[in-house]
């Protein structure tokens, strides 16, 4: 088995896979935000879920799970009480983040029925990621630049109420294991992580961290030698591929990324939040095997045409590298 998609609610599938059967679990599950409305986005999962991964984990087989800044504490709170062990936390950040923020002075105005003076257009504009979705950028948009009606509008003109966002934190838990490190590795295969396959550069290159970031102007800034971290842009179209509706893809770049830092080889990653199949794309892509695991019907038929043309992709590098002079 290279592939495995299985539509489904992922407590009801996990409950039917063998125990200690996976490597790895790399998820970009629901952040509890109703993201755009999305029913699926209502809450984190249930422990119960969490529960479900622990017992198909291997013994020292790692979690990476994407959250939302606001409700990160409560999703790896979650994870922990399954019975994780927290390990660590990434944080993915990036540049061209769009604050959801509320217009103070503005919803003064609209309060009190006074009309504002459109004075110009806004020098701040275009698009970028909204909110916490990794990957759903907004239409470039000029708004214009209104002067308060009102003595109070006055008073809090420039204020708001979020900040820019600019990170994901990604949770790195382990399922908990008797013994060492070194004889749960020689047993399992799983308890440790690939740092010289993750080395940023090459396999001399630095001691990989706890931070990636977009390669963007904004992070390169605050970084300083920002070639020291492992960094990776939002998915492009090409990545997202044709007809990919789903609001939060993340880069290919960024999940082969992470599926190579905590599967050993040839192992199976798995992904019970599927979505439109980026971590089955890049496991495919890094050489392992994946099962993923999603709800929606129409999500997992993206999934498979993405997964698909990455297996077909990988076979044709297996082919070249063997024939290669």
């Amino acid at each position: 088995m290279l592939t495995d998609l299985r539509l489904g609610d992922c407590y009801d599938v996990l409950r039917t896979l063998p125990e200690a059967s996976v490597d790895s679990i790399v998820t970009d599950p629901p952040y509890g935000l109703s993201f755009m409305g999305k029913r699926w986005d209502y809450d984190v999962p249930y422990i119960d879920v969490w529960f479900q991964c622990l017992r198909v984990l291997k013994p020292g087989g790692h979690l990476l799970a994407f959250a939302g800044t606001r409700t990160q504490h409560r999703m790896a709170v979650r994870i922990e009480d399954a019975g994780f062990d927290i390990r660590d936390m990434i944080a993915w950040v990036y540049g061209n983040g769009f604050p959801k923020s509320l217009d103070v002075s503005k919803a003064i105005d609209k309060a009190a029925g006074a009309e504002r003076e459109v004075i110009g257009k806004s020098a701040r504009h275009g698009g970028g990621i909204i909110g916490n979705g990794s990957s759903y950028e907004i239409p470039p948009t000029v708004p214009m630049l209104t002067a308060p009606a009102t003595d109070a509008a006055r008073q809090w003109q420039g204020w708001g109420t979020a900040l820019k966002p600019a990170l994901e934190p990604i949770t790195v838990a382990r399922k908990p294991f008797p013994g060492t490190v070194a004889a749960n590795v020689l047993e399992h295969g799983t308890g440790a992580l690939n740092v010289d396959g993750c080395r940023v550069g090459d396999a001399s290159g630095r001691w990989p961290a706890n931070l990636i970031h977009d390669g963007s102007e904004e992070p390169c800034a605050l970084l300083g030698d920002a070639a020291r971290f492992f960094y990776c842009a939002k998915a492009s179209k090409a990545d997202r591929g044709e007809g990919n509706n789903h609001p939060t893809v993340k880069p290919t770049d960024l999940m082969r990324y992470l599926c190579r830092l905590v599967t050993p080889p040839g192992g199976l990653v798995l992904d019970p939040f599927m979505g439109s199949g980026s971590t089955g794309k890049a496991a495919v892509l890094e050489g392992f095997r994946f099962l993923g695991i999603e709800r929606e019907e129409s999500y997992l038929a993206i999934a498979k045409a993405r997964i698909d043309a990455a297996v077909e992709e990988a076979s044709k590098q297996r082919q070249g590298a063997l024939f290669a002079p």
